[in-house]
């Protein structure tokens, strides 16, 4: 493979170079999305489960919240778009599950032939509405038995490409990081349009920087545009004194900090794995 690209949207599985670039992937389509790799010389998926059920929430918040950003509107003539009031349940887990499960097992196979030896791979899931199909339809909505009717009006796309760890410091050095704008709108859903939105802060980044920040007042990290933010430091003595043991150096008195979900931060898998 080794390089090779694949896409399998609405039925049909493409490969390079009629599959696009991930970037330009998520550029050219509204929804929620979540990526994984594989492991293991490509026999699992990283976190797989753990990444359906993120997708599946994103999925159900645009969807009631702000379903724009699920729908590729025609500017000529834009469609108002009213609450969906999707339901958190099994049965909207299940369902986003199986859809997406239905397409892996057309593409994923195919990928995993083509591959290099040893190559793992990336696997993006993007869940995109279809606005012809929701002109078409009348009264979609969620809850209860709804939720069949918002499913006639999703798409699943997924794309497939080689996995290439990010370098965010060369050898010893760590990671060069610059402050550059606020926090993302809707942090609670990933989706697709945060891809075009962090086109300006890129343009900020300093040739030497690998990651930017994101701070809604200059003082208070969220996150990185594509990273998680974490701090480690070691407790103040007076502070560690009758919470941890009373040997300053021990490893108790060492605490690990980041930015609240409240204070918009993506809950991401990686994130809430170190929490954890």
């Amino acid at each position: 493979m080794s390089g090779a690209r694949f896409l399998y949207s609405n039925g049909v599985v493409s490969c390079s170079p009629d599959a696009p670039p991930i970037t330009t992937f998520l550029e050219s389509l509204p929804g929620s999305y979540t990526t994984t790799r594989t492991h293991e010389n490509g026999t699992t998926l990283l976190f797989w489960e753990r990444h359906l059920k993120r997708l599946s929430n994103s999925t159900r918040i645009l969807l009631n919240s702000n379903p724009e950003l699920m729908f590729k509107a025609n500017k000529k003539s834009p469609l108002l778009f009213s609450p969906f009031y999707v339901t958190s349940s099994l049965k909207w887990e299940s369902r986003v599950r199986s859809l997406v499960s239905n397409s892996l097992n057309q593409v994923l196979p195919i990928a995993l032939k083509e591959r290099s030896n040893g190559e793992e791979l990336a696997v993006t899931a993007l869940v995109s509405g279809d606005i012809e199909k929701l002109k078409a339809m009348k009264n979609v909505g969620g809850g209860g038995d709804d939720d069949n009717g918002v499913f006639q009006v999703l798409d699943l796309h997924l794309h497939i490409g080689s996995y290439i760890p990010p370098v965010f410091g060369i050898e010893e050095s760590g990671a060069h990081l610059a402050l550059v704008g606020r926090g993302r709108d809707l942090a609670d859903a990933k989706y697709s349009d945060w891809v075009r939105l962090r086109k300006p802060l890129e343009k900020l980044r300093p040739p030497s920087v690998t990651e930017l920040l994101l701070s809604n007042d200059g003082d208070r990290i969220l996150e990185g545009c594509i990273t998680n933010f974490f701090v480690i430091c070691q407790r103040d003595k007076s502070e560690a004194e009758g919470k941890y043991l009373d040997d300053y150096n021990n490893v108790n008195s060492v605490e690990v900090q980041t930015a609240p979900i409240s204070d918009g931060v993506l809950p991401g898998v990686i994130r809430q794995l170190v929490i954890e």
